[in-house]
């Protein structure tokens, strides 16, 4: 009862977060579009591709090349409004600079290269590193983005479906 509740809360929060920036505004959809392209969106698309079910090895192959051939850009600018509705402006130019730093550099990597593992490891910090990831503006925002990410991953699925029936 306790986890139905717990799901039951996040996601009124997340629908409350996703009504909350209906119509995005510019400034809004470039930031999530930066956001995007600092986290090399086109390789959580292929991820997405994946790790997704296919009724037949060859559907597997088919939907693989054409993600594989998608141009970065067009995965950026797709993903940018549905991920304006989700993040703050502010949440988005945070975590575009955090994703551009070193550090946020190799949390990607080990994001998109690392293989299996039963419990995700995330790289350690320099000092002064760790001095950026305290400061508040950061933790607010990787808050919020925590509190969507699997919005965000679920905006990727939706454009996977996409692709494969050709909007």
């Amino acid at each position: 009862m306790k986890s139905f509740s717990a799901l039951l809360m996040s996601t009124l929060l997340a629908g409350a977060v996703h009504a909350a920036t209906p119509n995005p505004d510019a400034a809004q959809i470039k930031a999530a579009h930066d956001l995007m392209a600092s986290m090399q969106a086109e390789k959580m698309m292929r991820m997405t591709a994946g790790m997704s079910k296919y009724a037949s090895p060859e559907q597997r192959k088919q939907v693989m090349d054409k993600v594989i051939n998608l141009q970065p850009e067009f995965v950026y600018t797709r993903l940018a409004t549905p991920v304006a509705k989700l993040l703050s402006t502010e949440t988005a130019l945070e975590m575009t600079k955090f994703y551009k730093s070193s550090y946020g550099q190799r949390v990607l990597h080990d994001t998109y290269n690392s293989s299996a593992q039963m419990y995700a490891t995330v790289p350690k910090p320099t000092p002064a590193e760790q001095a950026e990831l305290k400061k508040p503006a950061y933790l607010k925002a990787d808050q919020e983005f925590k509190a969507n990410e699997q919005a965000i991953h679920h905006e990727t699925f939706v454009l996977l479906k996409d692709i494969i029936n050709g909007k």
